[in-house]
């Protein structure tokens, strides 16, 4: 796993300016403490750091080709390397490493931007191909691996894996971008192709960058998630998923350096610990977070799949109180993140970096095979939503959610004013509202009148708007799950996971958010991923043999924090000054009537804002450091 950056001549003749190339390069050095290395040309300069796993040796980068005429920065693994090695030697290619990087300048000799159909993994990277005089920016199919992006003002295209290398260049534009408070409020996150800034943009998961001297900085999508044309049936599935599963594991199980796997204690990480134990023959390296208070704990389910597979488990109980990392975590992600499992997430990937280089995770079983609440409280008010026409639903519960309170205080079955929100909606604003961290009129209340203004009507729906016109189905939970796929899979989880774990120069592999087996899996029929009120149906009856039933079917926990007493004691002063401070109202998005009354109503135990006082404080701490 490492860090890119670099600077190309889109429309200027300046000379790569070398110093200043090292200089943006090494503000990442935590995600490649190794090594690094550089390449100047007339035209462009890369930069690389260096987390070394595979071919320590003789892996550095950048990496040629056999004349040194096509060079690549990359960020990654290949897990299928090998083999793409084997097909390319039959065609010519020498090869001078034993690295998966090498493979990545034969194969765009070979196949030019339809490599990228050939590998299989996890991966940002830059080629510089310098006959053609072409720069070729790609990011794996599912958004493991970031890429930022802009242009400056004298003409050059700047890149990086995190933001912080594009903001340590002095000709990038640092203005605020006017929507991105709206988004960051409604998603907890600035969804791919945005940031927070004006001129600088991520690039897409799936897609890549064909850039030449004066031409459009342009991104083009190379992949999507497959029309489900053929449902398997259930003895398929059943026979198929740990099979396909097991592959996909076991492609990851390559390194050079110690590996391990993170072991929550949750179904995810616990089907991928049981089917590394099967796959290799020295006990799987396993590490857990415990929490002091039993509501945020889930280390005993973690220590039972330990002793099952005899692993060698680390654990570590932790305050639930550990409120100091909250600085550094705002500075880690660079931009507004408002996921508050970010915490555990960073002293998971701390603890296990005591141990491993590597660590596999169970990300994406929740997204792949329809693991959330949320997504069964979809399907139950879809089925209402479809007996009913929108115009009477908008008169009858739009009418009933106006009046209803939010009930933040009441048990779960009485917090009815978002279902009665989404009753009266469409499909794909229903599934907003559901997913945002604060509502439209939330939202609206929070923000200044001046700033509502500018936004012209803009909200971040928007965005999730456009994602649904390409969704190849019209099964009304394979849409939300496509859904979960481009926004908060690559905004959310897999930031998350990127940016906590390159904190601690730890690579983290994702066995089930392999694209093979995620095209395979969204086939899977819905009424086998959904059945009653459980989720995951398919996925859990496969691991009956290797999960015991008390883990794989009891509620789902998830990182938890108790954010809600932090801003009620020792938060509450911080709380207050760190919203309140003169960037926030001096800002033009704020209503400061609004902040002083949610933060003494939650104080004061009037009501529960602690979701809401998070985003703000997030979105403070990172205005604070304008």
């Amino acid at each position: 796993m490492c860090g890119i950056s670099g600077i190309f001549n889109l429309e200027t003749n300046a000379a790569i300016d070398e110093s200043l190339l090292k200089h943006i390069n090494r503000v990442q050095s935590h995600r490649g403490p190794d090594d690094e290395g550089y390449f100047i040309d007339s035209d462009v300069g890369l930069g690389h750091r260096r987390l070394s796993i595979i071919d320590l040796s003789s892996g550095q980068q950048p990496i040629f080709n056999e004349d040194q005429s096509v060079c690549v920065v990359f960020n990654g693994e290949i897990y299928n390397f090998e083999s793409l090695v084997a097909e390319l030697s039959c065609l010519g290619h020498r090869f001078s490493t034993h690295s998966d990087t090498e493979v990545i300048v034969h194969a765009w000799e070979e196949w030019g931007v339809k490599c990228l159909e050939r590998f299989r993994g996890m991966f940002a990277f830059a080629l510089w191909d310098r006959n053609k005089k072409r720069l070729f920016l790609a990011r794996d199919r599912l958004g493991k691996k970031p890429l930022y992006y802009t242009k400056t003002t004298s003409g050059q295209f700047i890149f990086g894996s995190e933001l912080k290398v594009l903001l340590a260049h002095p000709d990038v534009d640092t203005r605020l971008r006017e929507q991105m408070a709206e988004e960051f409020f409604m998603y907890g996150y600035i969804p791919e192709p945005f940031s927070a800034y004006k001129n600088v943009y991520k690039l897409n998961a799936g897609h890549y960058m064909l850039l030449e001297p004066c031409t459009k900085i342009q991104q083009t999508r190379y992949w999507d998630l497959p029309v489900p044309t053929k449902t398997h049936s259930w003895e398929d599935v059943q026979t198929e998923l740990i099979e396909r599963l097991n592959e996909s594991v076991r492609i990851r199980l390559l390194s050079d350096v110690p590996l391990g796997a993170f072991l929550s204690g949750g179904v995810d990480s616990s089907a991928i610990t049981a089917l590394m134990a099967g796959l290799q023959e020295t006990p799987v390296n396993t590490c857990a977070i415990g929490f002091n208070e039993r509501d945020y704990d889930e280390s005993d389910y973690a220590n039972q799949i330990a002793v099952r597979y005899q692993t060698n488990h680390i654990s570590q109980i932790v305050s639930s109180n550990d409120y100091h990392l909250l600085d550094r975590l705002s500075t880690i992600y660079d931009e507004p993140f408002a996921d508050s499992s970010a915490l555990p997430t960073y002293q998971v990937c701390q603890l296990a970096r005591q141990n491993v280089k590597v660590a596999l995770s169970g990300d994406g079983g929740d997204e792949v095979f329809a693991g959330y609440r949320r997504q069964r409280m979809h399907l139950t008010e879809q089925r209402l939503r479809d007996k009913i026409p929108l115009h009477l639903r908008k008169s009858l519960f739009g009418g009933l959610a106006s009046v209803y309170p939010k009930a933040d205080w009441a048990p779960k079955p009485l917090r009815a004013k978002t279902t009665l929100q989404s009753l009266a909606m469409n499909t794909v604003e229903a599934y907003a509202n559901t997913m945002s961290k604060l509502r439209a009129e939330q939202r609206h209340q929070l923000f200044h009148p001046d700033y509502l203004r500018r936004l012209n009507g803009y909200s971040g729906l928007e965005i999730m708007r456009q994602h649904a016109k390409a969704a190849p189905t019209d099964d009304p939970l394979k849409q939300i799950q496509y859904l979960d796929i481009k926004t908060w899979l690559p905004g959310d989880i897999l930031t998350k996971v990127d940016r906590a774990s390159m904190a601690h120069s730890l690579e983290v592999r994702s066995p089930l958010l392999d694209h093979v087996f995620v095209e395979w899996a969204f086939s899977i029929k819905s009424t086998d991923n959904i059945r009653g009120t459980e989720g995951k149906y398919a996925f859990k009856k496969a691991l009956e043999p290797y999960v015991d039933s008390n883990i794989l079917y009891r509620p789902k926990m998830g990182f938890s924090i108790p954010i809600a007493e932090w801003f009620r004691g020792p938060l509450k002063h911080s709380l207050s000054s760190t919203i309140l401070s003169e960037n926030m109202l001096d800002s033009g998005f704020f209503s400061a009537d609004t902040l002083k009354k949610m933060i003494n109503e939650h104080i004061e135990g009037k009501s529960n804002h602690a979701d809401a006082l998070w985003c703000l404080l997030m979105f403070a701490k990172f205005m604070n450091r304008q």
